[in-house]
């Protein structure tokens, strides 16, 4: 089959869209139309690390659409079916079977590598491989193959373009504040990074009745979506040096309950850590630098903890349909943040949410 996909020829290079072969699903996979697809931080990250020797490449993992083609092991999924395609995992492992399928033992194989678990790939050039299978999907293509762990069935009512982020960046940000720190209502959470992320952790924290949100960024227009969600925003940008700690503790009356970190900068790490409460949990959700300076000290002294989260720790099959649900009763209010562009305007997209200009970009097809 003959589908038309948005490929990455290289490390850095921009999106270019081609014509490529895709597989017939096999006996355990599924094929779905995209509709909609998300543009995620991730995807424009992971282009940019990756070796030369892992392209051309198709991207993407928030994919939405109606599934065509269903493979004969597949069950509770059919054709016709309005499905999200969220991140896979092998639902065997120890960790999987205790509900815990973000941390799998096959995540980087499932998720990143490219190919089946067999080596093979789901598209093809001119008889060549293409590298694909981008979260168990790679939906910056109008068809794309998932399986059973990852395509998520949803009511066919729910508008694709505003279900596909809920794939990962509302669902990373939501799910952090929903399982991981499952704050309490007098409590008080800061989210550092307003974009997609941090504003769906904002908008979580609303849901649940959290006392004191503080969202921290320095683009003013973000902020402004953050107070939108109930939110007191701070621009780091406006106060003098060496007071951006101490203007959180005092919103936060002495220190935050909990921190969401979605900007993976060391800095503003080692200062969330510092604005913390004793007792004070940091759930860093951001993709960046590999290493942060800490107080040891300061954990030690005041039991405080930094820990790490994928994907909201959530299991996209139960979450996904719990989000939607919150989206529909307006309490989780994130299908305003969303601005749709055509499939062929990728690039424009990636501008636009560079300069943030825009918060959450979906390509529609």
């Amino acid at each position: 089959m003959k589908t038309r996909a948005a490929v990455v020829e290289g490390p850095g290079q921009p999106f270019r869209l081609v014509d490529l072969d895709i597989d017939d699903p096999r006996a355990d996979e599924i094929l779905v139309r995209i509709k909609a697809v998300g543009l995620c931080h991730t995807d424009l990250t992971i282009k940019e690390m990756l070796p030369a020797e892992m392209f051309p490449r198709v991207f993407g993992h928030e994919g939405a659409g109606v599934v065509e083609a269903v493979g004969p092991d597949v069950e509770g999924v059919g054709v016709g079916d309005h499905v999200v395609m969220s991140f896979r995992s092998c639902r065997e492992c120890a960790r999987c079977e205790s509900g815990e399928v973000g941390y799998c033992d096959q995540t980087m194989a499932l998720n990143y590598m490219g190919y089946r678990m067999d080596g093979s790939t789901t598209f093809h050039r001119d008889g060549a491989d293409v590298a694909g299978s981008f979260f168990g999907q790679s939906s910056f293509s109008e068809l794309a193959i998932g399986s059973a762990d990852n395509v998520v069935v949803i009511d066919p009512t729910v508008d694709l373009a505003v279900a596909a982020p809920f794939a990962c960046g509302f669902q990373t940000g939501a799910g952090a504040v929903l399982n991981t720190i499952d704050p309490r209502p007098a409590s008080s959470i800061v989210v550092y990074g307003a974009g997609a992320v941090g504003l769906a952790a904002i908008a979580a924290a609303g849901a649940r009745g959290v006392e004191t949100i503080v969202a921290v960024d320095t683009q003013n227009s973000r902020l402004e979506h953050a107070e939108g969600l109930g939110a007191v925003g701070v621009n780091p940008a406006d106060l003098p040096d060496g007071e951006f700690v101490d203007r959180i503790r005092e919103l936060t009356g002495g220190g935050a309950t909990a921190g969401v970190d979605t900007t993976a900068v060391p800095k503003v790490i080692t200062q969330a850590v510092q604005a913390l409460a004793p007792r004070g949990t940091l759930v860093v959700v951001g993709l960046g630098a590999p290493e942060i300076e800490l107080d040891a000290i300061d954990l030690m002294q005041n039991g405080k903890i930094v820990r790490g989260c994928i994907e909201g720790d959530s299991d996209p099959l139960t979450m996904i349909p719990e989000l939607l649900d919150m989206l529909a009763a307006g309490t989780l209010p994130l299908d305003t943040l969303i601005t749709t562009y055509r499939f062929d305007q990728i690039n424009e997209a990636v501008e636009d949410v560079a300069a943030g200009t825009v918060v959450k970009p979906v390509l529609v097809f």
